[in-house]
């Protein structure tokens, strides 16, 4: 009969102080995390101003969050809210968020003591299955604890380094809805203002085609030479071929914004409505004050997400500095051995281990030298990324600023030269009226003032969309 052994260790009180001082210092071993980067002192101002406010600007909301509802448009408003949870664009930056998520959680995990329970049973000859040395089993049950001690914060900065990775996508993801939010905003205000232009033009074509029928009772009587009458048909024959191109730039946008939405193009479709008051001109959105660079960019994601991704760099850069130091693990084991699976249990049979690993790594051939040049090297790129996107959102910011004071000065001007052409209707309608001008005359007149409210409805959606990028531009909302 096997005889069993049990094998026990006398613990070592003089290292039990040590064990348990370096035990509480690498729990507290967390570095001061760096400051985050501050943008260049000079930068006090915008070089474009932004235009006055319009008489007619509405307030802003107070949720800047949901700045798109100064639109004061239902349908915009619904649209939007699709876009923010149904977006393709969004869902991914929503999954790599979670998938980062998990990975910090996964890397602050490496900082906790760790527990497995194993169980076995081994065919093999020695002493440890009977005195004899004779072949045997030997049955084993066993509880291991281990705790790697992170006494120069090696395992810390992984840990913040995961989550400033997290926060990175955080940002992206918030980046990739405000960019989302916007274009759908742009490619709605697009489509409202071409349905507009279209009820505009079909009114011009009603207007030529009126025309055109006086014109060809003067061919017939010999008041207009032929060359002048197919002059004028082929002027309205263009208006007609514009007609068409613009229902197939509606076209092109109502599938741009279902994809925006998440949906198939051919299972989407936007009505025509009444034109909104911001495209005729009843209704101002709220200005935008631009502010001061150094306050206003740096409430924009992809800022955020650039700058996180340089504190992360940082953190990296310090794990890979650590590989140089030497790392400390304790492990704790106990458990049961015995040759005989009725008595694997019994307390003679029981048998406990405690240990302290040291590693110091002495020649690796130049690895860790090399972990340390690649962490360096990714972090001056993430350092160059950071005044890249600093650099783009200045330039897009005072890209829109100065669109909108352009636009604000012709849109001033236009409406003066509305304003006459306007009057000169009133006033050809009662010379027609009273006998004093032709028709024709009468008609030419009506045609130009339709284009110019053409050209005034094109202009205020320009001014909206420019609006949007500069909300965009500044990281979202009106203040």
């Amino acid at each position: 009969m096997c005889k069993k052994y049990n094998y026990s260790l006398r613990p070592a009180g003089r290292w039990a102080g040590p064990m348990v001082a370096l035990l509480l210092a690498g729990c507290a071993s967390t570095q001061v995390p760096p400051q985050p980067l501050a943008l260049d002192a000079r930068l006090q101002a915008f070089k474009t101003q932004a235009p006055e406010a319009d008489a007619t600007a509405v307030a802003a909301p107070a949720a800047d969050d949901r700045w798109w509802t100064a639109f004061a448009d239902p349908v915009l408003d619904q649209l939007v809210d699709q876009a923010s949870t149904s977006n393709t664009d969004i869902r991914i930056a929503a999954a790599r968020l979670a998938q980062t998520q998990a990975l910090a959680s996964q890397t602050g995990a490496a900082r906790q003591p760790q527990l497995g329970l194993g169980a076995g049973a081994v065919r093999q000859q020695g002493p440890l299955v009977n005195a004899a040395g004779t072949e045997g089993t030997l049955f084993t049950a066993a509880a291991t604890l281990s705790y790697e001690v992170d006494v120069l914060g090696r395992l810390a900065q992984a840990g913040d380094a995961a989550a400033l990775d997290a926060q990175q996508r955080q940002s992206l993801l918030e980046s990739a809805r405000l960019l989302t939010q916007a274009q759908v905003v742009q490619t709605y205000v697009a489509l409202r203002a071409l349905d507009a232009d279209m009820d505009l033009l079909r009114h011009s074509l009603a207007l030529d085609r009126q025309s055109l029928r006086i014109q060809a009772y003067r061919l017939q009587s010999g008041a207009l030479s032929e060359l002048e009458y197919e002059r004028l048909q082929g002027a309205a024959t263009g208006q007609t071929l514009e007609t068409q191109r613009l229902q197939q730039r509606r076209d092109e946008l109502e599938n741009t914004l279902a994809v925006l939405l998440g949906q198939a193009a051919s299972e989407f479709r936007l009505d025509r409505t009444d034109a909104p008051d911001w495209v005729t001109g009843q209704r101002a959105l709220p200005a935008v004050r631009a502010g001061l660079p150094s306050t206003v960019l740096q409430r924009r994601p992809d800022i955020a997400a650039a700058q996180a991704a340089v504190l992360a760099g940082q953190k990296r850069l310090g794990v890979t500095q650590s590989a140089w130091f030497p790392s400390l693990s304790l492990t704790g084991t106990t458990g049961f051995a015995s040759a005989e699976l009725s008595t694997l249990v019994a307390a003679s049979m029981q048998t406990w281990a405690f240990g302290v690993l040291a590693n110091l790594p002495v020649f690796d051939g130049g690895r860790r030298q090399a972990g340390i040049a690649m962490a360096d090297a990714e972090l001056s790129a993430a350092v160059a990324s950071y005044h890249q996107h600093l650099l783009q959102a200045l330039r897009e910011v005072e890209d829109q600023l100065s669109a909108q004071r352009l636009l604000a000065q012709q849109n001033a001007a236009l409406e003066r030269m509305q304003g006459s052409a306007a009057r000169a209707s009133e006033l050809s309608q009662a010379r027609f009226d009273s006998g004093s001008i032709s028709q024709l005359d009468w008609l030419e007149v009506q045609r130009r003032e339709l284009q110019g409210r053409r050209q005034l409805v094109q202009l205020r959606a320009a001014r909206c969309q420019a609006t949007t990028g500069l909300v965009r531009a500044l990281g979202g909302g009106w203040n």
